[in-house]
């Protein structure tokens, strides 16, 4: 794709997707438009190839920082209280978002799923800002629609994502273990 038309599918592929999800979320009266959908939608209209673009990537980074978001939560006596915005920094928040995004980055790499908007859900989500069950499906279903979007934009515009992982990013290769350099 030449360099003049690549601005303009970035544009359209960010617009069509968090339009989507707009949609979604104007219809559902549910929060199907969250920050960390943001980068997501970018990484995959501006990189589509890459490997943190792929939807292999997107999933179980997502999953991986929606799981870890709430353990963190949880572990911390915070799922019941108000989010960070409403009731303020203290220690236990600190503690539930730095053990959030470093057991989301720990587990990323081991798993060679990089996906940095990730450290954005996660987030989302040990502060509290989404925190219960429903919310937390629908940022799953959120990830998976723009995701979808943007998979299905990339075909019709030239610009395609991988149908799982990346070139070169075979499943057997995301399974190996790290090796020291």
């Amino acid at each position: 794709m030449g360099q003049a038309r690549q601005p303009a599918h970035a544009f359209a592929g960010s617009v069509l997707a968090l339009v989507v999800a707009g949609v979604v979320a104007l219809a559902t009266h549910q929060p199907w438009l969250f920050p960390s959908l943001g980068p997501a939608v970018m990484l995959h209209v501006e990189k589509p190839g890459s490997p943190e673009s792929s939807p292999r990537n997107t999933f179980i980074g997502h999953g991986v920082a929606l799981l870890a978001g709430y353990g963190f939560l949880v572990a911390c006596g915070l799922a019941d209280n108000p989010s960070v915005l409403q009731e303020g920094v203290n220690g236990l928040r600190i503690i539930a978002a730095a053990g959030s995004v470093a057991m989301t980055a720990l587990v990323l790499v081991l798993l060679k799923a990089s996906h940095p908007p990730a450290g954005a859900t996660t987030l989302i989500v040990s502060l509290g800002l989404l925190r219960t069950p429903t919310q937390l499906l629908i940022v799953a279903g959120a990830v998976v629609l723009v995701t979808v979007v943007d998979w299905l934009y990339g075909r019709v515009s030239g610009r395609p994502m991988p149908l799982w992982a990346a070139p070169g990013q075979s499943s057997e290769e995301a399974r190996r273990p790290l090796r020291p350099n």
